[in-house]
């Protein structure tokens, strides 16, 4: 299952995704978590020091690694050097399951000790001096995008990625990589209109789409939210101690997580699972191309010197049983 969390900066997403992710654990599913959040916060927020999530590696610097290994022997791929961050699989390519070891986890993946169990963190990394001024943050999300278009995973195994705030998402298709989408907004007209942007760019694709209401402090803030968002509005999450206590350097179990909040991060974890019966790999892969030929004709020939059209396997639709090639 591949979730996204999104919403406007300061919204609350890197708390929610995180405390997501942990509640993921704790019921002992696997767990692969992203941070491809322009401010590189979600693992602090899983309990890292400041130095050990500084110290995670970039996906955006293994992108050549990242690009080799998923090509694998697809001969429509004659070289990385033509492969773009929508290039999608076909025969030959390696594709990427949630709980195996493989040459991505292993250069781009760290294990994160929770209460009840472990989750992988992969992160896009930060803006570097020599990106300053020459290059856009969504350059660094193509490896999360290329990843996630060739990744099987199935129910019960969980893609948790903390995305860019506001809409930025819809600079590249990746909005359409997930099974559910959970939109975390306030009760303030700043905090919904995100939520409008969302709605109207996503209601010609099929995402799924849910809002959590943060920062709900009563019956003002929910009836605010209900008649902006309607039957979109899933759950709300109120104040919270044991956050405010771990945000302040304090680790705290997490069963001690207040009882509301839990039963918040349950009803997320059952819409996701839900999700699942609608799942369609036939639309995922087509829109998966889609945006392939639209980046190819946009910028993608003229940088790669390639028609980048023909590498689109017209008999190639991704589904949860596909094989990968074993290495020679």
């Amino acid at each position: 299952m591949k979730i996204a969390f999104v919403g406007k900066g300061g919204s609350g997403k890197t708390t929610l995704s995180s405390l997501f992710i942990r509640h993921l654990a704790a019921t002992q599913v696997p767990v692969v978590a992203v941070d491809a959040d322009i401010n590189q916060h979600l693992g602090v927020a899983l309990g890292m020091a400041e130095a050990q999530a500084a110290a995670l590696p970039a996906m955006g610097a293994h992108l050549p690694l990242i690009k080799d290994y998923l090509r694998g022997s697809n001969p429509r791929i004659p070289s990385t050097a033509t492969m773009i961050k929508t290039t999608p699989p076909g025969e030959g390519s390696r594709l990427l399951r949630i709980g195996e070891g493989n040459p991505i986890y292993d250069a781009c993946a760290r294990t994160v000790p929770l209460d009840d169990g472990t989750v992988r963190l992969m992160a896009t990394g930060p803006f570097t001096e020599a990106d300053l001024g020459v290059a856009c943050y969504h350059s660094k999300v193509g490896a999360v995008e290329l990843c996630l278009n060739h990744l099987v995973d199935g129910r019960g195994e969980y893609v948790v990625v903390d995305m860019t705030a506001g809409s930025d998402s819809f600079a590249s298709g990746m909005f359409t990589r997930f099974d559910m989408t959970f939109l975390v907004a306030e009760p303030t007209r700043k905090g919904v209109a995100v939520y409008r942007q969302y709605k109207e760019y996503t209601q010609d694709f099929g995402v799924p789409l849910k809002v959590v209401g943060n920062k709900v402090q009563g019956a003002d803030d929910l009836a605010f939210l209900r008649s902006e968002v309607g039957a979109d509005l899933l759950v709300c999450v109120g104040h919270s101690d044991w956050v405010r206590t771990v945000e302040k350097g304090r680790p705290a179990p997490f069963a001690l997580l207040e009882e509301t909040n839990r039963r918040a991060l349950e009803a997320l974890h059952d819409a996701a699972d839900a999700s699942y019966e609608d799942r369609d790999w036939e639309r995922y892969t087509r829109q998966m191309v889609h945006f392939h030929l639209k980046n190819a004709e946009s910028w993608g020939n003229a940088k790669t010197g390639a028609d980048l059209a023909a590498q689109v396997d017209p008999a190639f639709v991704l589904f949860e049983g596909t094989a990968t090639p074993q290495p020679a």
